[in-house]
């Protein structure tokens, strides 16, 4: 069993350990007017500072950032001068475009740098989401958008009242298998969908330091705030439509891997105004990654699903097949173009603002021992 003196990090014991680490590293000066010339290429491309470089920051985005076609990476911001060296090395950022947690603000200034992508612990997204937009950056914001309905509509409002554009990271909608699924829903290619089946989780077996197993301030949640988002996320937008009520069930066999404070395990069925029901689970004690779909005249489905792989599924039996994608180059292309062309962001802040509408709706269920609860 975990002991009752197990230091967790808090969020704040997290911004001072990361704001004293990079203080010790001597960056550049900052030269941050006006560009000088820059070749073509770079000017077609918007620059991209990622906040936070975690495991998917550094074995997901800044890969993808590779491949990019109108987006690149351009500025970090860190709290370890190890990873600033690190990462100004390997992709060649310059001194001017490495921030900390102290000079993040001062980001304001840089032109070479058009969005900031928040990659940090789930609790400090509203914050950096908001300072990002009040500094006149465009934001991409890691999944769950935060950790509360209210904290999703204050970002909301700064990035409007700032005139900046906000992207929540569903990858999953940017992928061309999960568009055919939103396709097949939506469209009632098989009729009506009466009945989803979906579930995402993992095997967690403990001894990690990671903030999303022990440190609920920083985390928000358990099981369903990291790995069952993606399911309600499926359910909704294969139907094209919010539900409208919510009935859970909450369960912790382990509790001596994981905390009281945070979910396990999470089943909950999701209603939809036209009948139709989403059975869903999440876990951090089974391994689970699908999504089917039962509509009146067929079948549909995904398996693999969200993992960060190549999807697999079929429609009554014939598999979907497209060309496998790097979901985040595709992701942040998809609102480079928004920016450029000022066009609508598919995966918005509402598309986050809903979901942890839904969130918070199972945990009151949850909390009430099953008993539904009404969306919004």
């Amino acid at each position: 069993m975990q002991s009752n003196k197990k230091q967790t990090t808090t969020r704040r014991r997290f911004l001072r350990q990361a704001t004293l680490g990079a203080s010790t590293l001597a960056f550049s000066s900052l030269a941050l007017g006006k560009l000088s010339a820059c070749a073509p290429e770079q000017e077609r491309k918007l620059g991209i500072a990622l906040v936070g470089l975690g495991n998917y920051s550094k074995n997901k985005l800044a890969p993808a950032l590779q491949v990019t076609e109108r987006c690149r990476l351009a500025g970090i911001v860190t709290g370890t001068p190890a990873k600033a060296e690190e990462w100004s090395k390997q992709y060649g950022i310059p001194g001017e475009n490495i921030y900390n947690y102290n000079t993040f603000d001062q980001i304001q200034d840089n032109e070479d740098i058009d969005i900031v992508y928040v990659v940090l612990p789930n609790g400090m997204h509203a914050e950096y989401t908001i300072r990002a937009a009040q500094a006149g950056k465009h934001v991409i914001c890691e999944k769950p958008m935060a950790i509360s309905v209210e904290e999703c509509r204050q970002m909301i409002e700064a990035c409007e009242q700032a005139g900046v554009k906000m992207q929540i990271g569903y990858r999953c909608q940017y992928d061309p298998h999960h568009q055919e699924i939103m396709r097949l829903g939506q469209e009632e290619v098989l009729g009506k969908v009466m009945l989803i089946q979906t579930g995402n989780g993992f095997y967690y077996g403990g001894g990690s330091d990671n903030w999303r197993f022990n440190d609920p301030e920083l985390a928000g949640g358990g099981a369903l705030m990291d790995m069952g988002v993606y399911c309600i996320q499926g359910a909704r937008y294969t139907m094209g439509k919010e539900p409208v009520a919510v009935t859970a069930q909450f369960y912790n066999p382990r509790p001596e891997i994981i905390i009281p404070e945070l979910d396990d395990t999470m089943t909950w069925q999701m209603e939809f105004d036209n009948g139709a029901i989403a059975n869903c689970s999440t876990s951090y004690g089974a391994r689970s990654d699908y999504l089917k779909v039962s509509a009146q005249e067929g079948n549909f489905e995904l398996h693999p699903c969200y993992q960060y792989n190549k999807p697999e599924g079929e429609v009554q039996g014939e598999p979907i097949s497209f060309e496998g994608e790097n979901q985040q180059a595709v992701q942040m292309d998809a609102f480079a173009s928004n920016i450029m062309e000022n066009t609508p962001v598919v995966a918005d802040g509402m598309e986050g603002l809903h979901d942890m509408m839904v969130v918070e709706a199972i945990y009151r269920s949850a909390a009430n021992g099953g008993r539904r609860e009404k969306v919004g």
